[in-house]
């Protein structure tokens, strides 16, 4: 293979690469704006409510076989209810904004 025609493969392969990666961009910015219907929000509901109810049973088996303590276990619950709460409140659209660490300050 000539060394041009490597060349142009390499530039193509860039290019598609950079386009994949900033439409990732754009969607996680929030660019991609979508709602779901009412129908499509009470079949997300129930799936989330039943992998809820389920993780809230691995955490009691954790707290029944000593692996976290009961506070421990009712402070676990209580942060994945609130998870549910804000994906009940955003129309259980899951919002990815980036979190600031401490780290990342100028």
């Amino acid at each position: 293979m000539r060394w041009s025609h490597k060349l142009f493969l390499l530039l193509v392969s860039a290019l598609v690469c950079g386009l994949v990666l900033s439409s990732n961009v754009f969607a996680a910015d929030g660019e991609n704006k979508v709602e779901l219907t009412k129908q499509q929000q009470e079949e997300i509901a129930e799936i989330q409510q039943e992998i809820l109810e389920k993780k809230k049973e691995v955490i009691a088996k954790y707290v029944e076989f000593g692996v976290f303590s009961e506070e421990k276990g009712n402070h676990i619950i209580k942060k994945m209810e609130e998870h549910y709460s804000k994906l009940e409140k955003n129309g259980f659209i899951p919002r990815w904004e980036k979190r600031k660490h401490h780290h990342d300050k100028e």
